[in-house]
């Protein structure tokens, strides 16, 4: 998204609001300008000494592995407006998202793979990804999903996600390795596997690999440092400035539905609301000549 902010002064004066006040207890100062009077600085940021994914170690200490990462911060870090919106985000899906990933019997670090796949919404790629989870029709229909004209379970949060826990633990079973199973969500099991046996190597740290993949596993990794040390990197907030859920209740349908405003309507809220909250429904109709039994969430509004 680019704002359209008009004089390069203007342009200025926004970045000078932008950065000033922040406390900034653990970086070191690299650079001071003097614009307007006004002082402009830049820090940069002290990569953690210690990280693992899922529990396997980050191997810091390596000058490629530092820089990798140290770029992830860095772009995470100083793009604010998203970051701050993923951290209100993160307070209204992460504990649905860390309940399935405990039942599947996945490491709750995943939720974070969420984060850099869709910034926690049902997002579409050029590509034809969907949902929070980025998953391809192909991927989806594999595991279970309906995928079609009328029905996205792409859209579901909960369905989306035990997908991606049996794709993971696939991956899991196949590298022996949590962090290779989430470089293989970027490039497929397949691709990874190729590279391993053409580079003679065994974890994703060894690799070199495309661009978008070498990057993926860092993005997580800084996405993960951040989000959960927020105030370390100087972000401040307010628990109420967080984003909750609504709660609802779950109506159990197996017929078709003609006209789901109408129907929405009988549920005493709106076509918006129905759709906000099930998303998977594509049209304005629900076809299931199966009668498939399908839960429908209709949010409990005062």
């Amino acid at each position: 998204m680019k704002l359209n902010m008009g004089s390069s002064a203007f342009k200025f004066i926004f970045l000078i609001l932008l950065f000033s006040g922040f406390n900034f207890s653990m970086r070191s100062q690299v650079s001071e300008t003097i614009i307007n009077n006004k002082k402009l600085k830049v820090f940069a940021l002290k990569s953690p000494n210690n990280l693992d994914f899922c529990g396997e170690k980050v191997p810091i200490n390596f000058s490629d592995i530092k820089e990798r990462l140290d770029r992830e911060l860095l772009v995470n870090t100083y793009w604010q407006s998203n970051m701050m919106l993923l951290i209100k985000r993160a307070n209204k899906w992460f504990p649905k998202i860390e309940a399935i990933l405990n039942e599947e019997g996945v490491p709750d670090d995943f939720k974070y793979l969420a984060v850099i796949e869709s910034g926690l919404e049902n997002a579409r790629s050029p590509r034809g990804a969907k949902g929070f989870w980025q998953l391809m029709p192909s991927t989806a229909k594999q595991f279970g999903l309906e995928v079609n004209s009328n029905v996205d379970e792409r859209y579901h949060i909960e369905k989306s996600t035990r997908v991606a826990c049996k794709y993971l633990k696939k991956a899991k079973s196949k590298f022996g390795s949590w962090t290779l199973a989430a470089a293989s969500f970027n490039r497929g099991i397949y691709g990874i596997e190729k590279e391993l046996i053409r580079q003679k190597v065994k974890n994703y740290y060894d690799l070199l690999l495309n661009n978008e993949t070498s990057r993926y596993v860092f993005r997580i990794l800084a996405v993960k440092d951040i989000l959960s040390n927020p105030t370390s990197y100087g972000y401040v907030f307010e628990k109420s400035d967080l984003y909750n859920s609504t709660p609802v209740k779950i109506i159990h349908w197996d017929l078709p539905i003609e006209n789901i405003a109408y129907f929405a309507k009988e549920q005493g809220i709106n076509y918006k609301l129905l759709k906000i909250f099930n998303p998977w429904l594509i049209q304005n109709h629900l076809n299931n000549k199966s009668r498939k039994k399908y839960e429908i969430q209709i949010p409990l509004i005062d």
